[in-house]
């Protein structure tokens, strides 16, 4: 990946005023990925940077957040129980607007595809202020997998100033699109930083150390799911087929940290709930997350982050989707799509359990999201750029 420091067509001068900008984010991926960009623009001293979290997943940011001592300044707190896709879409506008009356910011600045990152380019967009958009460009090319994700990105780059776009692909991607080039910068994806980040200053609570103990002469499955779209028949499904694979091979387990969501929890302990060699975790925050990729034998996830996180880590990936927004992960070898068929997916847990040749060789994959410096990157672009946060007007 060839990553570009800011030298788009535009004319770059170094700004001598000061410039307000606000970073949004609401689930503890967006905060995962934005954490490092906040500390890098915080240390820059011509930048003023305001903190908003629409608390989308309020229980799973806190604890990350003080893994990077960081604090918000605003909270939204938008988030009730068996909230609609609509309903936090308009309840996270109406509140950052009133924020955007008072602070005025010169950008904002939002990670992703989720509702509240949606709600903040379309906030910004109406109020004519600049959108800086990271981890832009990312596309299936089916606008309801992932729901809804995949429309989100697309009304995202509608109202994006600045695309911050992680590999190549991605960049191709808006261009196919007609985003104009000197509006796109290639920066590597920051879930490298981050990654990097926890890996040296942080170790695994005790109770972690304890479940990677007791299954480390096994072959650990470490499982997440949590999309809108698996809610449906397909989890069920799937639950069904590693609960019949733990059974059949005693060597093997399964580690589950299971989302809060009602309706993961309802059908996970449905079907997994007392089965022998079946860990079923609380949600654990960052540094044990990591701790249980480093230590399993196979992830098997319907993440987006996991996919870009794995790489890192040397760690196979299944993944529990049709398509992936991210094929870069699949055509690196690191991972491979399993669909909706629960007999393929069976097959090949059967297939690598027999022959784990695959499994083995995935520790010399070379990352191709990143090298760790992304958020340096995006920083020192919004610093070089010429009037950076007027330019949409």
């Amino acid at each position: 990946m060839n990553l570009a420091n800011p030298t788009n067509p535009l004319e770059f001068k170094s700004i001598e005023v000061s410039a307000k900008i606000l970073v949004l984010f609401g689930t503890r991926p967006e905060a995962i990925k934005l954490a490092p960009v906040i500390n890098e623009l915080r240390s820059i001293k011509r930048f003023h940077t305001i903190v908003v979290s629409s608390s989308q997943h309020t229980d799973l940011l806190t604890p990350f957040l003080r893994l990077f001592d960081l604090e918000t300044d605003y909270d939204l707190k938008v988030m009730t129980d068996n909230q609609t896709p609509n309903q936090v879409l308009s309840k996270t506008i109406a509140s950052l607007d009133e924020i955007l009356e008072n602070e005025k910011p010169d950008l904002i600045l939002v990670q992703g595809d989720t509702t509240t990152t949606l709600a903040g380019a379309l906030t910004g967009f109406n109020r004519d202020i600049a959108v800086g958009h990271v981890e832009a460009g990312l596309r299936t090319g089916n606008i309801r997998s992932p729901f809804p994700e995949e429309m989100n990105r697309r009304l995202i780059s509608q109202a994006t100033t600045f695309h911050f776009a992680a590999t190549s692909e991605n960049r191709q991607n808006l261009l196919r699109e007609h985003v104009p080039e000197s509006r796109i910068y290639l920066t590597g994806n920051t879930i490298v930083d981050s990654l990097n980040f926890i890996r040296r200053k942080y170790s695994p609570s005790d109770a972690i150390r304890s479940v990677v103990n007791q299954t480390n002469r096994m072959r650990p499955i470490l499982l997440t799911t949590h999309r809108r779209e698996s809610f449906r028949r397909d989890m069920r499904e799937n639950l069904l087929v590693l609960r019949d694979f733990i059974q059949k091979h005693s060597n093997t387990c399964l580690i589950f940290p299971v989302h809060p969501n009602p309706n993961v929890r309802n059908i996970t302990n449905q079907i997994l709930k007392g089965v022998d060699r079946v860990h079923l975790l609380e949600p654990v925050d960052y540094t044990d997350f990591i701790h249980l990729m480093e230590n399993s034998w196979l992830i098997v996830s319907d993440s987006g982050g996991v996919q870009e996180e794995a790489p890192t880590l040397g760690k196979p990936v299944f993944i529990l989707r049709e398509n992936t927004e991210r094929p870069e992960a699949v055509r690196c070898g690191i991972a491979k799509l399993v669909g909706g068929n629960p007999r393929k997916f069976g097959r090949m847990l059967e297939d690598n359990y027999l022959a784990d040749t695959w499994i083995r060789s995935v520790k010399q994959v070379q990352n191709p999201f990143g090298d760790g410096k992304s958020a340096k990157r995006i920083a020192n672009i919004l610093t070089s750029l010429s009037r950076p946060l007027s330019i949409n007007k």
